[in-house]
């Protein structure tokens, strides 16, 4: 089976508020076993729109990836980052 990531591309618009996100995730993350591959760190863009803050999160399946993100937990820390920060979040698969 194929594993599931989380790509998610952000700009943070209120960095303190922002802690409040990371911090709200970390059950979560946890429960479903995230593994984070990228978590910030420095990026150059060579095409299209570059964002300031990159992260990739390995799950063991698309579906675990999925479940996370659709956990009460998650969603309660969803609503923070959405109110902080702004970009793209998107689940693949692995090959």
């Amino acid at each position: 089976m194929a594993k599931g990531y989380w790509i998610a591309r952000m700009d943070i618009h209120d960095p303190e508020r922002y802690k409040d996100y990371v911090a709200a995730t970390k059950a979560p993350f946890e429960k479903f076993g995230a593994v984070f591959h990228v978590r910030g760190g420095e990026a150059t863009a060579l095409e299209g729109k570059a964002r300031a803050r990159n992260v990739v999160i390995e799950f063991a399946s698309r579906q675990v990836a999925l479940d996370c993100y659709n956990s009460p937990e998650y969603q309660a820390a969803a609503k923070i980052r959405q109110e902080c920060a702004e970009g793209e979040l998107l689940i693949v698969d692995g090959v």
